[in-house]
C-alpha cells in the first residue's frame, strides 16, 4: 500500500493541539485593517478551534496529524 498524500494546502494551515483537537487562525486580518478596532484585531491575532462539522474533511487532508 502506497503512503498516502497530504493536503499542503491544509498543512500550512492546521496544527494539532496536545489533546488531539486540530487548531486554525482566524481569517479577516491581512488587509484593510484600518476600518478594524484594536480589540478586533487584537482578536484577530488568536487561534481557535475548528467546528465539529469540520474535523473530519480536515483529517482526510491530514492524514498523518
Amino acid at each position: 500500500m502506497p503512503k498516502m498524500k497530504t493536503n499542503r494546502g491544509a498543512a500550512k494551515r492546521f496544527r494539532a493541539t496536545g489533546s488531539g483537537r486540530i487548531r486554525r487562525s482566524k481569517a479577516f486580518s491581512s488587509h484593510i485593517l484600518t476600518k478594524k478596532s484594536t480589540k478586533r484585531k487584537r482578536n484577530l491575532r488568536k487561534t481557535t478551534l475548528i467546528a465539529d462539522v469540520d474535523q473530519r474533511a480536515v483529517r482526510r487532508m491530514l492524514p498523518y496529524m
